[in-house]
């Protein structure tokens, strides 16, 4: 597995896989072609079903101003590894192709090249499975932190401040901003009132209604397209953070136990992302905020004072229940179910660590199970619910928009079809 620095990611939203990623490919394809002239992009798959929604268009085409850049979106095809494939050509003067790449975004702000590779640099850990590293914490007394710290080195604390001083920025900037998110849903924000109505509020609402402020927070400042870090994704950018913040606050911890939960809930999310997949675009919403769930829920499990065993527990309870979870996004926009998800997931996760922290830690379906049961179930999920905006809750207000339209007599419609 790869460093916890290629899964916690600093960027802009509404999405890792369909904004972020796509950005970053624009980026090293531009300066891999100097000498265009004008550009054209070719998006696929999800990326193109639902691309306007997630700003892909303008990732995209923002690293090559003030060059020329055309954009052929083709929702019905997929290229063979990934849903989410782009097709970048570099052109002359007289329209002749100079360069082509192939890529794929991957989920998480990852990127694939066309040979099947992942960016994110060399292997950090030599063991991909849950079982193994908890054999290896057996073997040598070691909390899941201090198995991150043995391969990661020392460098990772200071990385891992700087991410959760970003997580902690966008809690704050997303309580303190009002307003309506961008987009044709016209979606109020609802974090600062969230949390003003939890303050007066009597335990224990009181707690749960700041968490749900704090996941609200930051899932509307990625919605709005500002900075937030990916956890594992943007789309499930709030429940850890929310998790994490809370905790901190009510029990006064210390920013070094918050940033050894930090790791561990990395080392989930990079079993996921390993062994399964974090992409809504390839497995729906059960790899994103089901994803999120988990990592939160082992994180919470290590500060409230659980045992390795039952961080492990907490997490496949995190991940189970969200199994079969679709990725449904109303108008392709990161908002509807996407922003109530993070905030309901995120007292889910507090949920299983509460319900882990009773137990002896022994259950009898392994973290490493359901992992794979999820990677099996996205691959069994129909295309309409795998972030194509052409299922589910996309599909069922779609149709209830367009028919009170037509019976107003009117020709266009706020939710384009899906």
């Amino acid at each position: 597995m790869k460093s916890l620095q290629a899964l916690y990611r600093i960027g802009r939203g509404p999405s890792s896989s369909h904004t972020m990623g796509p950005g970053f490919a624009a980026e090293a394809f531009r300066r891999n072609a100097p000498d265009a002239s004008r550009i054209r992009i070719t998006l696929y798959g999800s990326l193109a079903a639902t691309g306007k929604g997630h700003l892909t268009d303008l990732a995209v085409s923002e690293p090559f101003s003030p060059l020329q850049v055309e954009l052929i979106w083709r929702p019905t095809e997929e290229l063979p590894r990934h849903p989410n494939g782009l097709r970048f050509e570099a052109l002359d003067a007289t329209d002749r192709v100079i360069k082509e790449e192939i890529c794929y975004s991957v989920g998480g702000g990852a990127l694939m090249n066309d040979a099947g590779e992942i960016d994110g640099g060399e292997e950090v850990y030599p063991f991909a499975s849950m079982q193994q590293i908890l054999q290896r914490a057996d073997e040598e007394g070691l909390a899941l932190w201090e198995y991150v710290e043995q391969y990661e080195g020392p460098s990772i604390w200071p990385y891992l401040a700087g991410i959760y001083r970003a997580m902690k920025n966008a809690i704050g900037h997303g309580l303190e901003t009002e307003g309506v998110l961008p987009g044709m849903l016209h979606l109020a924000r609802k974090a600062g009132a969230y949390q003003a109505r939890a303050n007066s509020m009597s335990e224990p609402f009181r707690q749960t209604g700041r968490v749900f402020s704090y996941a609200l927070a930051v899932s509307e400042e990625n919605a709005s397209g500002h900075t937030i870090v990916t956890a594992p994704t943007c789309g499930a950018c709030g429940v850890l953070p929310a998790v994490l913040f809370n905790l901190q606050e009510q029990n006064r911890l210390s920013e070094d136990k918050i940033l050894r939960a930090l790791a561990t809930a990395g080392l989930i999310g990079n079993l996921i992302k390993r062994n399964a997949s974090i992409s809504g675009a390839e497995v729906g919403c059960q790899g994103e905020v089901g994803s999120a769930c988990a990592m939160a829920a082992a994180a919470a499990t290590q500060l409230l004072g659980g045992t390795t065993r039952q961080i492990e527990y907490a997490a496949e309870m995190g991940l189970e229940h969200h199994l079969g979870l679709t990725c449904d996004p109303i108008a392709g926009y990161v908002q509807i179910p996407c922003i109530e998800r993070n905030a309901v997931a995120a007292v889910r996760a507090l949920d299983c660590a509460t319900f882990a922290l009773l137990s002896d830690g022994r259950h009898h379906i392994s973290f490493d199970e359901v992992v794979q049961t999820m990677w099996e179930t996205g691959k069994d999920l129909k295309t309409g619910y795998r972030e194509t905006a052409q299922g589910g809750l996309a599909k069922i207000h779609f149709m209830r928009v367009k028919k009170a339209f037509d019976a107003a007599g009117k020709e266009t419609h706020p939710i384009g079809n899906p």
